[in-house]
């Protein structure tokens, strides 16, 4: 076997049984003869392995092949092989001997058949006997011409073909001419009278009548044209040979004549063999569009016998002999003497003056007119005519060409040669542009300063006025100027198409415009603009000059055109489409703004195909993939490369074709029909799926997505693609719809789809249901019978509803007016009550210590410390300066699953009250958790806006801590005054009506929860209170309500009393005792509850002054808190007569200071089981008697005193707003803080790429508002030394929620099933978010702050607060955690290189031991 590649191995070896060879062990086999598929193939290979089976009609090695011994069974040697001769090799179909001789003797004892086609299976096949010559007997009839078949030698013992040879069964009926027939290659004749081919020639009736040689053919002579004008008779003579004589019975000669289809037959007479003639006869065609028509001529003899016309080669398929006749009309499309005198002078027409057409002379009346012709003296047109020039403006320094059309414009070139002017410049005619008596192009001449426009005029042979000619048309000169080119710049290689603009540019003949010394390619022109394409620069990247010739008219005017470097592709993605194309591409290069229409080319299997790409910039387009050329019938199943990929940018060659690209193109996604009868049912709201393959591109990386589009009708639905099917969620569409999918350049309908509308009822639904209705039409009867007995009865009972009726909607307008009049009234008492109170701010630390450590009143951190432990504690000291370290120690701590949210929050208080002394580095290491904290949250995939959302992390809280610390003075000096107005402003508001001392209900409220919800009939009383710190002086007039708790009764003349003291100075409600002064000098002491103390069913209701009947402008007095027997015998149970005591009743979950507005629970006392109300029974006691509902009203009625509320309390939330939204509020300066954290947060912002509006607003809304302002609102008793009651509480949580609505970016679409405090503030919070973009906007707008200036700032805070708390206490608090998780935190510091850098695990080890010593 020869090795086709390579050099020839060395070190070969035998196998055991020669069969195979080792070559470098690797067994290959000695031969392969069977690749042979002939005998002398096979021994022509000087294999010496090989030879040819006979019988077996294989190549073999000889061992092979059955009996190879035996005589000429095995073939060694090329005369050897087997050939077959055939007697004739060709026969007429109609016999049938042959003699198939075999030179080379078979062993033909087992038997041998001999076929004569295996093709043909009429063919029929008989045994050969036992000879050398056998003679076989064939049945044929082949088809046409002639028929070429294999006789095959087949053998009976091996079944095969050992033998062939071609031969040719010939038919010379087929041919009908002589000609055909004798030049045939077979053995055919022509029997002349007979009109037949045939391969016997005794056939034919006469000796003379058989034809064998071609130029014995009866046959027409080739002719000069022969010119037949029309309506003329005429005979026509053809010239012939061998001419056949008609003989008895047989019919004579006729022409036919093949005229626009239709055929005309004219008798004919033979003169003798060589000559026949068409009788006279007239012709005609229809139409003047035709002035010379060829028409088909056939002589035939014996009605169908045709003579021979033996054709020029280029005419030879045509059957039917043709001879060259044209019929003719003078007069069609020659409407001018010019036009007829130069027709054919063989048509012999003239130009018949009298009747101005060109007619024959026969045709033209001599006596009253004249007859020019071509040949004659006087052969000249007269009266010449311009129909047209063009162009009609030129350049004036000539060399335009015009072109000048029009009628008997001379016969010959020398007629005009000297005689043309155009608008009196001479202008030379050229020969190559004259068409006699229709056209003249000619070259202007320079025409003078003083010339400007003017006729064309010419003459005709001579300068005589029947020989003259003036055009209709003016022809002007015009002046030429250039403007400007666009585009200025293009491509090295050129191909750009340039405009050049300005005036009168569509003069003249002949434009060349050159860019330096580059042609720039002529493509169209108006009189505005000159459109060209740029050729590429072989000067390389350069400014060059553009320069204009019209004609010999150069346009001075400096115009420059810049050659720069060609585009380049550096990128493309993805780098794959479907088969199809029309995938969109991205394309990443340089210069690509250059090109004008970019186009992207992949070329397979020899075809082409393009698609269009849009340029965004200098470095991108976006392309459509181009389909790639292959067969969609025969769609390959495999990813196929395209020969070529790559772009046409103009004329860059260089990027025809990319190298670097390994651009893949995937079949075509294929979908399957829906069912054979392409129709799929679905019900309403059933998703459609269309099933298939190569759904998904099967690229590497697997991130491959087709965008599919998938119509039902005329609707697009929703899909979700998988590798095997299309999931298209349904339109809402009934009945029958055609579903279209595309993709790519590709579009596919796998049916219809019919969705079902919800069906009709069935005929026995129908039934059932008039059956129901016949059955409820018997019953509604009865019913109203019976109505009417008892409609007498229920009159009564009418009557009496109606009058309910009646007091209920009059107690509701009732309602709605008080609450209108306490809105316009309220608002007024309310500010001029507050007016002159003073502000009681907290101090610094007490301040701070309320919002780090939130309900602990005595911290640590206010403590002095033993000093036993300080060594240890001031080596920590310098390990917390330490960034490294305590970035370590926070990151540590965060990692420990049981490291808790409130420890989170606790550890970071306690840092920043370590590091109040040193803020600077406090923010550094803020700012550090920061942006790590925004690294983590972006990495996780959470949404942005999550961040800073919730105090889950140390930097969270330590972020509330910073802002509290350097806020307080912008909280006293501003932001204090209007959250303190709004917190008395709804105290006030609150305590003008009924509050429960039970619930925390109040007739005024802004929370639903929080509303009494119903009528509770009250007075206002204005007791006389004697001052407690001086009795003779006047009395203190207080207002009260007369169904106040005697604890309310207190805690309001406390109010009053002590209005400019703060809360924690003033007496306790609960150590003082209220007298009632009677005007008989008796005193009483009242009590919330004494024996007088009513009990109803387990219900034991307060004492109020109602119950004491205590009347307007009473006297009452504070005194020290008695001893009463009633006291001292339920010293047990109800001692507790302070406002503490309902409380303790009231079962709250959650901090004291976190009041919500829950329900609360009111538990009975356990010894007696009596539970205590007020002024309404709690809600989930329903033991209210049936007869009580006439004197309530429908609850939400009351509703609408929210509203009442919200609007005397609307002012003072907008201050307060307006207050925290402004960036100079009443003279005072935004604080430097939040100008800072707000533009770190833009920082990190732009750092990773975050450019969403929304996202920015929300995370400085989560940074400052929602962090800070939020707790200050909820929480006014941070900032304040007050009391806040659980009332006050919920109105200022809505005020809260309000605050956080309008610092959100969302929309929240309110229905009548919002919550009533979004409800409430709808149409205030969009104009509060407006104050809230408009805010951050103008913090965004603001200088930047310096780290100078902030660093200056924040050391004068720390200046400021050095000593308010006690940092080693706080160390050590912070200590406990590094007791507890020291090996995690010894661990990290151990892997972090810095840490390392500084012996920082070694240094906090010294901190442990010390520490431990010391405890």
């Amino acid at each position: 076997q020869v090795v086709d590649t390579g050099p020839i191995l060395r070190d070969m070896a035998f196998s055991m049984d020669h069969e195979h060879l080792y070559i470098m062990s690797e067994k290959v086999p000695v031969e392969s003869c069977s690749q042979y598929e002939t005998c002398s193939e096979c021994l022509g290979s000087g294999d010496p392995h090989c030879g040819w089976c006979v019988l077996h009609n294989t190549c073999t090695r000889k061992e092979r092949c059955e009996r190879s011994s035996e005589p000429r069974r095995f073939a060694s040697e090329m005369k050897q092989c087997v050939r077959l001769t055939v007697h004739p090799n060709n026969i007429s179909v109609s016999q049938y001997n042959v003699l198939v001789s075999n030179d080379k003797p078979c062993p033909l004892s087992s038997g041998v058949t001999c076929p004569c086609s295996v093709a043909d299976p009429g063919i029929q096949q008989q045994e050969v006997l036992q000879t050398p010559s056998p003679t076989l007997m064939c049945l044929f009839f082949p088809p046409g011409d002639h028929h070429i078949v294999q006789l095959q030698l087949k053998s009976k013992e091996t079944g095969m073909t050992f033998a062939s040879t071609s031969f040719v069964f010939y038919n010379c009926s087929v041919h009908n001419s002589c000609l055909s027939c004798v030049e045939s290659p077979y053995r055919c004749h022509w029997c002349k009278y007979r009109h037949v081919c045939t391969h016997d020639p005794s056939s034919c009736s006469f000796q003379e009548g058989r034809v064998k040689m071609p130029e014995d053919c009866p046959q027409l002579l080739q002719a000069e044209k022969i010119l037949v004008p029309v309506e003329v008779i005429k005979p026509i003579t053809l010239k012939a040979k061998n001419l056949p004589q008609p003989q008895s019975g047989q019919r004579g000669y006729e022409c036919i004549l093949n005229i626009q289809g239709s055929e005309q037959r004219v008798p004919a007479l033979r003169f003798n063999s060589s000559s026949v003639q068409c009788q006279n006869t007239s012709y005609s065609y229809e139409g003047m569009e035709i002035n010379s028509l060829p028409v088909e001529l056939t002589v035939v003899w014996n009605g169908n016998f045709n003579i021979d016309n033996p054709l020029p080669a280029s005419l030879r398929p045509r059957v039917f002999a043709v001879s060259a006749v044209h019929l003719y009309k003078c007069g069609a499309m020659r409407d001018s003497c010019g036009l007829c005198l130069k027709a054919d002078p063989d048509f012999e027409c003239g130009w018949c003056q009298g009747q101005n057409q060109c007619t024959l002379k026969q045709h033209c009346p001599a006596q009253d007119s004249q007859w020019l012709e071509l040949s004659s003296t006087k052969g000249k047109c007269t009266n010449p005519k311009i129909t047209d020039i063009n162009p009609v403006t030129g350049p004036r320094e000539g060399g335009t060409r015009v072109t000048i059309r029009g009628e008997n414009l001379g016969l010959e070139f020398r007629d005009i040669a000297s005689h043309v002017k155009v608008a009196g410049v001479e202008c030379k005619p050229l020969v190559e542009g004259y068409i006699p008596a229709e056209q003249i192009v000619c070259e202007m001449g320079e025409a003078k300063p003083s010339q400007h426009a003017g006729f064309v005029e010419i003459c005709v042979a001579e300068c005589k006025p029947e020989f003259m000619a003036r055009s209709s048309q003016l022809y002007y000169f015009m002046t030429l100027t250039l403007s400007d080119l666009k585009p200025k710049r293009g491509p090295v290689s050129g191909g750009t198409q340039v405009t050049i603009t300005g005036n009168n540019l569509n003069a003249g003949s002949n434009v060349i415009v050159t860019f330096g010394r580059q042609p720039c390619l002529f493509y169209r022109r108006s009189t505005k603009h000159i459109v060209c394409n740029t050729t590429a620069s072989y000067e390389g990247f350069e400014k060059v000059k553009v320069s204009v010739r019209v004609d010999k008219a150069k346009i001075h005017q400096e115009l420059h055109y810049e050659y720069v470097e060609d585009p380049t592709i550096l990128r493309i993605e993805p780098e794959w489409s479907i088969f199809s194309g029309n995938t969109p591409i991205a394309v990443w290069g340089t210069h690509l703004d250059l090109i004008q229409n970019p186009q992207i080319r992949a070329k397979h299997g020899g075809k082409e195909h393009v698609n269009n790409c849009e340029v965004q910039n200098s470095t991108e387009m976006t392309c459509q993939a181009p389909a790639l050329a292959v067969d969609p019938n025969h769609q390959s199943e495999l990813a196929e490369r395209p020969e070529e990929f790559g772009f046409i940018l103009d004329n860059v060659q260089s990027l025809l074709i990319l190298n670097k690209t390994n651009f893949t193109y995937y079949p075509n996604p294929i979908f399957e029909v829906f069912n054979p009868s392409g129709i799929l049912e679905l019900k309403p709201g059933s998703p459609i799926i269309l099933k298939g393959r190569n759904l998904i591109p099967p690229v590497a990386g697997g991130n491959a997505r087709l965008n599919y589009t998938v119509l039902v009708g005329e609707k697009p639905c929703a899909v979700t693609v998988s590798d095997v099917q299309l999931l298209c969620e349904s339109p809402n569409l009934t009945g029958r719809h055609k579903v279209m999918a595309r993709v790519g350049g590709m579009e596919f309908s796998p049916g219809m789809v019919y969705i079902s509308p919800d069906s009709p009822l069935s005929l026995p639904a129908i039934v059932s249901i008039a059956v129901a209705g016949g059955l409820l039409i018997i019953f509604i009867v009865a019913v109203l019978i019976a109505y009417k007995r008892k409609s007498r009865e229920s009159d009564l009972t009418l009557k009496r509803l109606q009058m309910q009726m009646d007091n209920l909607e009059s107690r509701v307008a009732l309602e709605c007016k008080e609450a209108f009049a306490e809105l316009q009234t309220d608002i007024h008492e309310l500010t001029s009550d507050l007016d002159g109170a003073g502000i009681p701010f907290l101090d610094y630390r007490t301040y701070t210590m309320r919002v780090l450590f939130p309900g602990i009143e005595d911290h640590p951190v206010l403590r002095d410390l033993e000093e036993r432990v300080e060594k240890g504690l001031k080596l920590f000291a310098q390990l917390i300066n330490n960034k490294v370290f305590l970035l370590s120690f926070i990151r540590t701590l965060e990692s420990q699953r049981s490291f808790s949210m409130r420890d989170r929050g606790n550890v970071a208080s306690l840092i920043m009250t370590v590091l109040q002394s040193k803020l600077e580095y406090a923010t550094d290491v803020l700012k550090q958790l920061l942006a790590d904290l925004i690294d983590k949250n972006l990495e996780s995939k959470n949404h942005p806006k999550l961040l800073l959302r919730r105090t889950e992390s140390v930097a969270e809280k330590m972020l509330t801590n910073w802002f509290t610390f350097l806020l307080y003075k912008f909280l006293k000096e501003c932001a204090g005054e209007p959250l303190f107005s709004l917190f008395c402003a709804i105290k006030q508001q609150m305590e003008k009506g009924p509050i429960d001392s039970i619930t925390g209900e109040a007739r005024y409220s802004l929370s639903e929860d929080k509303l009494i919800r119903q009528q509770i009939d009250y007075k206002t009383l204005v007791l006389s209170c004697v001052n407690p710190d001086n009795v003779n002086s006047p009395e203190i007039p207080v207002k009260i309500l007369n169904c106040d708790t005697i604890t309310q009764v207190k805690e309001k003349i406390l109010d009053a009393i002590f209005k400019n003291v703060p809360c924690s100075h003033r007496p306790k409600a609960a150590d003082m005792d209220l007298e009632w002064r009677q005007a008989s000098g008796a005193r009483m002491i009242l009590q919330d509850e004494d024996i007088t103390t009513k009990i109803e069913n387990d219900w034991k209701r307060l004492n109020t002054l109602a119950h004491y009947q205590v009347p307007d402008g009473s006297v009452v007095a504070l005194v020290s808190k008695q001893v009463t027997a009633y006291n001292a015998v339920n010293n047990s149970t109800v001692s507790r007569t302070s406002a503490s005591k309902y409380e303790n009743m009231i079962r709250y979950t959650g901090s004291p200071d976190s009041l919500r507005s829950r329900t609360p629970m009111i538990t009975p006392d356990l010894e007696s089981g009596v539970k205590m109300w007020h002024l309404v029974k709690n809600h989930e006691h329903g033991d209210q008697k049936e007869g009580d509902r006439g004197s309530k009203m429908v609850s939400e009625i009351y509703l609408t005193r929210l509203l009442a509320t919200k609007g005397t309390l609307q002012k003072f939330v907008d201050d307060l707003f307006e207050t925290i939204f402004s960036t100079a509020h009443r003279g005072s300066a935004l604080p430097l803080a939040i100008k800072y954290m707000f533009d770190f947060l833009d920082e990190q912002a732009d750092k990773h790429n975050i450019h969403d509006p929304h996202v920015r607003h929300t995370w400085k809304s989560n940074c400052l508002p929602l962090r800070f302002w939020v707790n200050m609102i909820k929480n006014p008793q941070f900032v304040f030394d007050i009391h806040k009651n659980s009332i006050t509480d919920a109105c200022l949580s809505v005020v809260a929620q309000t605050f956080m609505d309008s610092c959100s970016t969302s929309e929240h679409r309110l229905g009548k099933d919002s919550p009533s405090n979004k409800l409430l503030y709808a149409k205030d919070i969009p104009s509060y978010k407006n104050w809230v973009e408009r805010y951050y906007s103008d913090i965004a707008k603001m200088p930047a702050i310096s780290d100078q200036d902030m660093n200056a700032y924040l050391a004068e805070q720390s200046r400021m607060h050095m000593n308010e708390f006690n940092t080693m206490s706080a160390l050590s608090e912070i200590y406990s955690y590094v007791g507890k998780y020291s090996e995690e935190i010894l661990g990290a510091l151990d892997q972090d290189d810095q840490a390392g850098k500084q012996k920082l695990a070694y240094k906090l080890e010294q901190v442990i031991t010390l520490m431990s010593i010391d405890s």
